[in-house]
């Protein structure tokens, strides 16, 4: 994790987005588990990262060549990033929103 810390800036955005919300999560009025989701799909978000990021190692490493399968690896890899993303933001959506209209 060092070296993705030094290396790749969308882990650092993406581990500062943790560490900002992580105690936002445990200080919401709401159940344990629900501030375990909350956490974890942020967690989530940081693995997807990491594999996104080994799989453009490796091709890298392979060749920096253009292949149309090198860009198809890499663009599902972000694909993944971005629907981690996506899944970050449904779970704090759908905990968050009544909070705020106390529903």
């Amino acid at each position: 994790m060092v070296y993705a810390f030094k290396e790749e800036s969308a882990f650092r955005q993406e581990l500062l987005l943790l560490c900002i919300f992580s105690p936002i999560a445990l200080a919401l009025p709401v159940r344990p588990l629900e501030k375990m989701v909350l956490i974890a799909s942020l967690v989530l978000v940081l693995v997807v990262e990491l594999l996104n990021s080994s799989v453009e190692a490796a091709i890298d490493r392979i060749s920096f060549e253009h292949h149309d399968l090198s860009k198809r690896a890499k663009d599902y890899g972000s694909a993944a990033v971005m629907l981690a993303l996506v899944i970050a933001m449904l779970f704090w959506a759908i905990v968050c929103i009544p909070l705020l209209f106390n529903l």
